[in-house]
This record gives structure tokens, sequence and C-alpha cells, in this order.
């Protein structure tokens, strides 16, 4: 195994809308690295996890969401494709908005103008029964909560 030196707290929102459609953002990072994931990020140090994701989709799609419950928390080890150093614990919060319809999406993967060097990212609609078919599902996480939210949908049938 190879040698860890951090922890790196990630949170993620599932926001599902009225279409029950979940959002998922499509992201290139400075490494030219490309990904699909749910929307959210890093805990900052001082900050709490409801309160870090409510940061994170504020930045990422200009909208306030309410946290409502939580998820998921991974529940096995899994290192990080972008930092050597660090193990990955992400937490999942379902989440709502009455502002879902003003974020800025495309039915266009990764619609942006790749920069070498540079961070982009955009945001998709993708129907929850569609979503374990969303072959561009990137971190091994997530791919566990679409598994999750598969099951969901197909009970609520």
């Amino acid at each position: 195994m190879q040698q860890l030196t951090r922890f790196n707290v990630r949170v993620y929102g599932l926001l599902i809308n009225e279409l029950q459609q979940v959002l998922v953002a499509d992201e290139v990072f400075a490494n030219g690295i490309r990904a699909t994931k749910f929307p959210g990020g890093g805990l900052e140090l001082g900050e709490g996890l409801r309160e870090c994701l409510a940061r994170e989709f504020k930045e990422e799609t200009g909208i306030n969401v309410t946290v409502a419950e939580h998820f998921y928390t991974t529940d096995f080890f899994q290192p990080s494709f972008l930092d050597n150093n660090s193990q990955i614990i992400s937490v999942y919060y379902l989440c709502q908005s009455a502002e879902w319809q003003n974020i800025k999406t495309s039915d266009k993967k990764f619609d942006f103008e790749v920069v070498p060097g540079k961070e982009a990212e955009s945001f998709r609609w993708v129907p929850v029964k569609d979503l374990q078919h969303e072959t561009t599902i990137t971190l091994p996480i997530d791919k566990v909560v679409v598994d999750l939210l598969s099951g969901l949908s197909a009970h609520s049938k």
C-alpha cells in the first residue's frame, strides 16, 4: 500500500429536482483529468459538513441549497486519484432548493472550453432512473452512490 500522510474530507450534494433528475458536474482539473461527479468539494478547517456543502453549492452553481438528510459516507479505503498522499473520505447529503432552475446547465457533457492548466466545470441534469447508465461517472465513491440512488429509484416505481 502507498504511504499516505493525510485524510481529505469531501462533501457532496445530491440535488434531485421535481422532474426526478439529479445534478451532476462535468469537470476538468488543472492537470487535465476529466471527471463527472456530484457537486461539492473539500471540507475546510473549522467548517462543518453541512456548512461546507452549502458553501460549495453557492460557489459552484450560484444557488442556495438546504442540506437535508445524510445519504452515504465512504465505508471503504479510497486513495485520492489527484493526490498520492491522501485518503479520501466522502460524505453525501440529499439537498433541496427552490432555486434549482437557476443553475446554468447544458445537455452536452463537458460543455466548456478546455484551457491547459485551468479548471473548468459545467452542469447537467440526469434522470435518476438513467443514472446507472451514465458511463462518465468517474469517482469510485460516486459510483457506489449511483448504485444506491438507482436502487432507491427502482423501489419508488
